[in-house]
């Protein structure tokens, strides 16, 4: 009977959507920087259903290189799912994670690696000289760590940036729903005073477009406000889920005496009108709480991807 080999050192996990022309870039630079280290590594390439030649061109790729595995998904699950899915078969001691277009540098991997000593179980790179639109992209990015961290209190002014480095027990069994990896690490619970930042280097997409634009800045803001009731080691449990089930009443009820004192009902207009928007912005609140810890449950118990075959 043939044993296991020995789990890797590392793991890099690599979620991609439609990026044929960027895998095998990506991939070289990733063997050149697992080389310069000299560790046992495994390069995880998680296919979030790509209707373009991405799977074509990673089987090509793994022909040579037997440290390349391949988590083929049932659809397009986005990429919260697709980095679960690289957690859950990442075998390495520490796991590294970039995004798939070629934006995060390779060569800063050490960089962070270093910094993650022993002190700390998280390290998230920072990016600086950002290569995208500052009024759709760098500005609401900037607005929204912010939020995060005040949220939270976890020290990462970057969740958005792709390149981090985490302890394998940190991410293990983590099944994040749509959208929670803009709040990576924060959304895993981890303890603010484990967590680290570098200055990383952030280029250009190699290839193609980019999969998100200035739309996603609503639902950040919808699942901030509940992010500091996710933010815990300790999952929502059913009392909290049953007590926010009355989140789509409330809102009802909000619109209704809305209405009402829009109308001038039971004072003057003016106060009216500040209770009738107080109404609502507190019902809208209580609304997207709701629905986010639902949905966090739901993917604790139902696993937030389905995976076609494995590479």
């Amino acid at each position: 009977m043939t044993e296991a080999p020995p789990p890797p050192r590392l793991s890099f996990v690599i979620p991609v959507h439609n990026e044929a022309g960027n895998v095998g870039p990506l991939h070289e630079e990733l063997r050149r920087t697992a080389r310069d280290l000299d560790v046992a590594y495994e390069a995880i390439f998680v296919n979030d259903g790509s209707k373009d030649d991405t799977r074509a061109c990673l089987e090509a790729l793994r022909q040579s290189d037997p440290h390349l595995k391949i988590v083929d998904l049932d659809g397009n699950f986005g990429e919260a799912a697709a980095l679960s899915a690289g957690f859950a078969h990442a075998r390495g001691a520490v796991v590294v994670t970039l995004d798939g277009d070629g934006q995060n540098d390779p060569a800063d991997i050490p960089r962070l690696l270093a910094r993650l000593g022993s002190e700390l179980d998280v390290v998230s790179g920072r990016r600086y000289q950002r290569k995208e639109r500052f009024l759709t992209r760098v500005l609401p990015s900037r607005v929204a760590n912010w939020l995060i961290v005040r949220a939270t209190g976890v020290p990462v002014y970057d969740c958005g940036c792709g390149l981090k480095v985490y302890r394998r027990e940190v991410v293990a069994g983590a099944q994040l729903p749509r959208g929670m990896n803009r709040f990576l690490p924060a959304i895993l619970g981890v303890d603010p005073s484990r967590v680290g930042e570098v200055w990383v280097n952030d280029r250009e997409r190699g290839a193609g477009g980019s999969h998100y634009g200035l739309g996603r800045t609503f639902a950040v803001v919808r699942d901030l406000l509940a992010l500091p009731l996710l933010a815990r080691r300790r999952p929502p449990g059913p009392r909290l889920d049953r007590t926010v089930r009355g989140a789509p009443a409330a809102l009802v009820a909000g619109a209704l005496l809305a209405v009402l004192t829009a109308l001038g009902w039971p004072g003057e207009r003016g106060p009216a009108l500040v209770v009738a928007l107080g109404a609502l912005l507190a019902a809208g609140v209580g609304w997207a709480v709701g629905y986010n810890v639902r949905r966090y449950r739901c993917a604790r118990e139902v696993g937030v991807f389905r995976v076609r075959a494995v590479f």
